[in-house]
């Protein structure tokens, strides 16, 4: 079986931001760094899914994702913040780690499918310690590879 989405050490990243929209507009541009996506498309797309309400999950985790035109299978990116932003998250509590999800347009169980296995991963506690403790972006990508590779045998 194969993962249920695309995760390239590139998209793996710390950041620092100051507002909820200054993360997705990072997010966006890691995006299309690293993926080859239209960036202003990107941004568009979260952001019209955000409207429909927060994709902030709650204790600290927000899992913004959109679907995209010519987009062959679901890819992720993910952050650590530097420190907690205000997301609109259901439980109201700042976010300090975001994983990102874009999916084929027509994508529909793709996309619920890789959505409710990130969901899972960040409900993790003992994940969600070790990606906070991690030393730095190699550090994350290795334990989130992990997981994903885990997931897909």
């Amino acid at each position: 079986m194969t993962a249920l989405f695309t995760l390239l050490p590139e998209a793996v990243g710390t950041i620092d931001a100051d507002s909820k929209q200054a993360i997705l507009e990072q997010l966006a541009n890691r995006f299309a760094q690293v993926y080859g996506l239209d960036p202003v498309l990107v941004l568009e797309r979260i952001e019209e899914r955000e409207k429909l309400g927060s994709t902030g999950f709650g204790r600290g985790v927000a899992i913004p994702h959109a679907r995209i035109p010519d987009l062959v299978r679901p890819v992720a990116a993910f952050f650590r913040l530097g420190s907690a932003v205000a997301f609109d998250a259901a439980d109201g509590m700042p976010v300090d780690v975001v994983f990102g999800l874009l999916s084929p347009e027509g994508a529909g169980a793709a996309h619920l499918h890789a959505l409710a296995a990130i969901s899972r991963m960040m409900r993790d506690d003992a994940m969600h310690a070790a990606l906070g403790e991690a030393p730095g972006a190699e550090a994350i990508y290795a334990l989130l590879a992990n997981v994903i590779d885990r997931d897909a045998a």
